[in-house]
């Protein structure tokens, strides 16, 4: 054998090999990048949220966040999601109900009770049971619920209301789509689509007359400045679902996808915190700042709401049973 020739290979190859030394560090200080897209705004108490997940996984990852709607148009992250065209997004439940019927029982309004019982249904089999069928359906990773509050009713009037037939021809403003139309119309009021980032103005120029949200989100977008009252009905639960796409969770080692799952629990559970405490103190804020802040007869809403609900078409897509399996959760 020629030993020139044997020479030149190992010289190559501990060239490569140097090449390889000093290639590594260099990737491995760059962890990919996971484009986040959301709705809410950074003043958002879930934009913490994720700064607090984003700091939990900076050595494997680095989350990038686009708020307020500047990456997707609210309702249109799943689809970048599924299309792989983003790598996480927080989507409501009521995106998903388009595509998976099964989850309209999700949206409906009077389901849960408070953030306490919404987490304890994900932690348990039924929750497992839902989000199966979601991801199965949809092919995302679905890693826990966002809760944001509790939505009420926030009217330009002061005139008072105490049952269902009280907002009838209110344009009350809901996000796009036919699930959220249907909580309106649960309410007795009459539903309006509208953007999240479009209500305000919609608000101070009467093309709307109300919108419901949970009072932090009146607070972070001062839909206070211009509304007169706020109806403390509770008719929904708020939450999303912070959602990873699948190609991304999939390329993630089994290590890895359980310190991010811990990482994104860790978070979600801080923020349902805040927001829980949150609430208490706004009401009263908002009493101060001039607002009639009162509760209906909320048995009144809740018996219009879960009528029409369950006369409804989508009450047909429904697992048998589950209701009264969420209802007996504590």
């Amino acid at each position: 054998m020629n030993p020139h020739f044997i020479d030149r290979r190992r010289l190559l190859g501990a060239g490569a090999a140097m090449a390889a030394d000093v290639a590594l560090p260099t990737w491995a200080q760059t962890p990919p990048t996971l484009r986040f897209a959301a709705v809410f705004s950074d003043k958002d108490i879930r934009a913490d949220m994720m700064r607090m997940l984003a700091k939990d996984v900076e050595a494997d990852f680095k989350i990038e966040l686009f708020l307020n709607s500047t990456l997707f148009r609210q309702g249109t992250e799943l689809v970048a999601l599924q299309r792989d065209n983003l790598e996480m997004g927080n989507i409501a439940p009521q995106d998903i109900a388009k595509q998976v019927p099964a989850w309209s029982l999700l949206t409906s309004a009077y389901l849960f009770r408070d953030a306490t019982h919404l987490t304890h249904f994900f932690a348990s089999d039924l929750g497992a049971q839902m989000k199966k069928i979601a991801e199965d359906q949809l092919k995302v990773k679905i890693l826990g619920p966002t809760f944001f509050g509790t939505r009420h009713v926030g009217l330009k009037s002061k005139k008072k209301i105490s049952v269902p037939a009280d907002l009838a021809d209110v344009k009350l403003r809901m996000p796009p789509g036919e699930t959220w139309q249907m909580l309106g119309r649960s309410l007795g009021a009459n539903p309006t689509p509208m953007a999240y980032a479009e209500t305000y103005t919609g608000l101070q120029t009467g093309a709307i007359d109300g919108q419901d949200n949970p009072l932090p989100n009146v607070q972070n977008m001062k839909f206070y400045e211009v509304m007169g009252q706020i109806a403390l009905t509770s008719h929904l639960v708020a939450f999303d679902v912070l959602t990873v796409n699948l190609k991304t969770w999939n390329s993630m080692t089994p290590a890895k996808q359980k310190a991010f799952q811990a990482a994104a629990d860790k978070a979600m559970a801080w923020s349902a915190a805040e927001h829980t405490r949150r609430e208490a103190d706004l009401a009263e804020t908002f009493r101060k700042a001039g607002l009639e802040v009162y509760t209906p007869n909320i048995n009144a809403f809740r018996e219009h709401a879960q009528k029409m609900y369950l006369a409804s078409d989508d009450a047909r897509n429904w697992p048998a049973g589950m209701i009264d399996k969420i209802n007996a959760l504590k």
